[in-house]
This record gives C-alpha cells, structure tokens and sequence, in this order.
C-alpha cells in the first residue's frame, strides 16, 4: 500500500510542478505593438498625426530617443522594442480592442511614458487607459509628471459575468504644441489573486444585501417556530 501511495505520488509531481510553475498568458492580440497596430482600432481626429507605432531604444520621436519599456513586472510579455506613439498637436484619438472574457480573476494594466520633448511643450493633454473596463489611468501629462520615465498602471479586474470587454485608451490635447504619450505592453492575463474592481453583471448594493439578510433570518426564524410547535 505504501509502494503504491509513494508512486502515485511521484508520477503526479511533476505534473503539479508544471501547473504551478506556468507562465501567465496575455489574453490581448498584440499588446506589446511587436506587430504594428494588427489586433487594435484606431478612431477619432487629429490634425496629422494618428497614433503611430514607433521604435523604442532609437531615435523615433522628433529627435528623442524613448529607452526600450524597462518596468519589471506587470505585463507577463517580454519587453519588446516598439510602442504606440500619440503626438498630434490637435487629436482626439482612440486605440482599442475588444475580447470575450469568462468570469473571473484578471491582472490587468499597461505602461506608458512621457518623452521629454513633449513634456517641455507649452500645451497639455489629456490621456486615459482603461482595460477590461476598468479605468487604470486618467490624468493630464503635466499634472502626471514625471516624464523620461516608464510608468505601470496596473489593477485586478473581478469579472463576474461572461461577455465582451473593452481595452481603451483615449488621448486628447488643447491646441498648440503640446505633451505627448508612449504606451507599451498592454496586458490581461488570469489571475489567482481574487477580489478586485467588479465588471459586468449585477452587483447588489449594500443595503440590497442587507435586506436580503434580514428577509433570510426571518424565514429561518418561521421555520423553526413551525417546526417546534409541529
């Protein structure tokens, strides 16, 4: 009996080995920009610039040189060398992507930068990123600061209902030369971690639970009366 626990044991390690030690996969087409835009939609205005992907690590953006997204953790794809570029000085633009997601756990995120010719620009612009439905980032590139640097916007997404969900990001400017915006390394991948933003579905409110609670308590209570005096 012995022999035989000790061998089954043996044979199924490895194969638990294997599922624990497994790689996360990110769920989105593309999200790294290694193949252009293919998998995203582009839409909106700009005077003559739409979002463009860019190579990163030389010089690609009016002179500057943006370094390669060097953020350790967050997207479980590799670094790779391009991004998307937003840089017209009169856009409204939107970059999305939509996908079938089953109810869950989900680490989401992404990684964006300010180059510093942008930043010195006397204009602001708006930029958000929001992924699963779930809104990582809303900010002006002025407030955010911090330019020259690469940036993790990053969050856990609890998917209560099966659908489809969006992957936005929306960049806006005021006119005149003004601030720009480099993502890269946009990610869903299924996580262990539970809890997180809750998307889709109903989600009861409070106080619907707590009368749901009250009504539960009253019935238990009846029944037991009736069973007492049965």
């Amino acid at each position: 009996m012995f022999k035989r626990a000790l061998l089954v044991a043996l044979v199924c390690f490895p194969l638990l080995s294997g599922t624990a030690g497994a790689t996360p996969i990110n769920l989105l087409t593309n999200g790294s920009f290694e193949s252009g835009l293919t998998g995203w939609t582009t839409s909106g205005t700009q005077l003559a610039y739409a979002p463009t992907v860019v190579t990163t690590g030389t010089s690609c953006c009016f002179g500057e040189s943006v370094p390669n997204d060097d953020v350790v953790g967050g997207s479980p794809d590799a670094a790779g060398t391009h991004g998307v570029y937003f840089v017209d000085d009169l856009a409204h633009q939107f970059l999305t992507q939509s996908l079938f997601l089953a109810a869950g756990s989900y680490e989401i995120g992404f990684d964006a930068y300010a180059p510093f010719n942008g930043f010195g620009n006397p204009g602001d612009a708006s930029f958000s990123g929001t992924i699963a439905g779930v809104q990582l980032a809303n900010y002006t590139v002025h407030t955010q600061g911090n330019p020259g640097h690469w940036i993790l916007f990053s969050g856990i997404a609890n998917v209560v209902a099966d659908g489809t969900y969006d992957v936005a990001f929306d960049f806006q400017t005021f006119g005149g030369a003004s601030a720009d915006v480099v993502i890269d390394r946009a990610y869903i991948a299924s996580s262990a971690q539970g809890g997180g933003t809750p998307i889709g579905g109903e989600v009861p409110e409070p106080a619907s639970l707590l009368l749901l609670g009250t009504g539960l308590i009253g019935g238990a209570r009846r029944w037991w009366k009736f069973r007492m005096n049965g």
